[in-house]
């Protein structure tokens, strides 16, 4: 989950006109108004925290207010060495749910499905491909998103792939996210939207959203520093106006909100969790 420094370099040269001249629409207009909205976390925001104790992380993370979890496949597996079933237990217990993970989806998949279904998960989620080098390679990649989806479905769960900034940067003349999602089978392919990733590609999210409507079933709300190293911070922090893209992202058919940060000037892991789960209590959607 990270991306080049040239890339940011330019993202942060045309956040910064953008803001100069007020005509970058989905940058923070205004303050959120309290509201109710259910939300999660992506547990790789706590990477550095989990390993330690797993499962007093998870119960400090239901305290903040989390009610669902997306998990992510690192060295101690995606159920954190509690096997799938003792896993789905303890969220039980918490009162929480884990609706997705993040999964190497191109190893073992069939069985990471049926671990999955058995415990009630709505998603796997492809969460990096790497920049390819022609629109060729990118049909052959949804393609091939295609056939994971088919697995997924026939295990009762549905595959997603999570984007990065290069799919939002032209190649070829076109864009390769375009090519990913008119390739691959509507019923087949969801697409998790990190909306820091397509801000920092210099493109709008709600643009997106209204040109795939029911395509982007959950997102990664993270928000995005400006300055010549654009990096993740605490939402509500940044520069982006997430009242106004998530209210479009849900009335294009968002399903699950789940938070992100992946850098910590100033603050701690933990503190940036408790408050972006305050922040998230208090954003209104229209």
């Amino acid at each position: 989950m990270s991306y080049t420094r040239k890339s940011f370099l330019k993202t942060s040269g045309a956040l910064a006109a953008g803001l100069a001249i007020g005509t970058v629409p989905f940058l923070k207009a205004c303050g959120p108004v309290r509201s109710e909205l259910d939300f999660g976390v992506q547990l790789y925001t706590l990477r550095d925290v989990i390993p330690n104790d797993p499962e007093g992380t998870l119960r400090q993370l239901s305290e903040f207010g989390y009610k669902q979890i997306e998990s992510y496949e690192g060295p101690m597996g995606i159920y954190w060495g509690m096997g799938n079933t003792g896993f789905k237990q303890y969220m039980d217990d918490l009162g929480m749910t884990m609706v997705s993970s993040h999964a190497n989806v191109f190893e073992d998949f069939e069985r990471k499905a049926d671990e999955a279904a058995e415990i009630g998960l709505d998603y796997l989620i492809c969460p990096w491909i790497g920049p390819q080098d022609t629109l060729d390679d990118y049909r052959a990649m949804a393609d091939q998103f295609n056939e994971i989806g088919e697995v997924a479905n026939n295990a009762g769960i549905r595959f997603a792939y999570h984007n990065h900034a290069y799919t939002f940067e032209e190649l070829e003349g076109e864009m390769p996210q375009d090519v990913l999602m008119e390739r691959t089978e509507n019923d087949l392919v969801d697409y998790q939207l990190d909306i820091y990733w397509v801000v920092a590609a210099g493109e709008d999210p709600v643009a997106w959203f209204e040109k795939y409507p029911g395509r982007f079933t959950s997102c990664h709300v993270k928000d995005l520093t400006n300055g010549d190293e654009p990096e993740s911070t605490i939402l509500g922090t940044g520069v982006i106006d997430y009242p106004e893209v998530l209210s479009v992202a849900k009335e294009n058919g968002m399903e699950y909100f789940i938070v992100e940060q992946e850098a910590y000037t100033g603050t701690t892991p933990m503190d940036a969790v408790r408050e972006n789960a305050e922040y998230m209590r208090n954003l209104n959607l229209r």
